[in-house]
């Protein structure tokens, strides 16, 4: 998702949180993605109806998930999700590791290089617009270094249709960076989100806590997102996981999940 402005957060708090749920019930881990087929996945782009894998962005070879622009002359904001859409989620543990390749498609926002992101609690596709920029959802924005010599941090939080609660204060900034460092080239970077309902919400890269915070709830008057029939205010507690395609090639594996309501 763009960013427009961010206030940066640092996190006082230890590892041992990471090393707690990394072992919590370790049987129970499950993999969303086979390898090798987009099953129990569903596309969504701006412009098309979701099921529509436009220019084929969406591909699963060799345990790799992934969003390829190799079939575009440029990029027209055809914004794309991968769903996983075969069941909602509220209290878990998301785990996977991806990376950047490639050089960006043409004709595509500065904003969006070496840009991808894990969606939370989101709408389904079908509830999303025939035009659309993003569903409404958390997003735990994932970037890779541009190698300038700027900072770019990781496992940011942006959200499209929402608002959250940081510090005690509501959060109406709609992107706000972590406390990551940043990672360049085309190296593999774990990232883990713990979501428990909307009671709290942790962003983890390589094992490292880099961004919590509470209560997530809708804003209807986002600018950016398309208006909803839900109250300004409402809390949102779960809601379906996705992935994106927003210019540039991306590549996931190891997408693992923790259902934190299973007993």
């Amino acid at each position: 998702m763009k960013r427009k402005f961010f206030k940066s957060i640092v996190f006082a708090i230890g590892a041992f949180g990471f090393c707690a749920n990394t072992t919590l019930a370790a049987d129970k881990w499950v993999s969303l993605f086979n390898g090798e087929s987009l099953d129990g996945w569903t596309v969504k782009f701006s412009g098309y109806e979701p099921g529509i894998n436009y220019k084929d962005t969406f591909r699963a070879k060799d345990g790799v998930l992934s969003a390829n622009y190799d079939q575009y002359d440029k990029f027209n904001q055809e914004w794309g999700h991968i769903f996983y859409t075969d069941q909602k989620f509220s209290n878990y543990i998301i785990r996977l590791e991806y990376r950047f390749v490639g050089e960006q498609v043409a004709n595509a926002p500065q904003w969006a290089i070496r840009n991808n992101g894990i969606m939370l609690h989101c709408q389904s596709p079908q509830s999303m617009g025939l035009v659309h920029g993003w569903p409404q959802s958390i997003e735990a924005q994932l970037l890779g270094g541009l190698s300038d010599g700027k900072e770019r941090p990781t496992g940011n939080l942006c959200t499209p249709g929402l608002h959250v609660i940081i510090d005690g204060e509501l959060e109406k900034t709609h992107c706000i960076n972590s406390s990551s460092k940043t990672y360049h080239g085309d190296q593999w970077v774990t990232a883990e989100v713990e979501v428990r309902g909307d009671k709290i919400i942790r962003h983890r890269i390589n094992g490292e806590l880099v961004m919590e915070y509470t209560k997530p709830q809708v804003d209807a008057d986002d600018p950016e997102h398309p208006p909803r029939v839900f109250k300004t205010g409402m809390p949102v507690t779960e809601g379906y996981i996705a992935l994106q395609a927003e210019s540039h090639n991306t590549e996931f594996r190891n997408i693992m999940l923790l259902n934190l309501d299973e007993k």
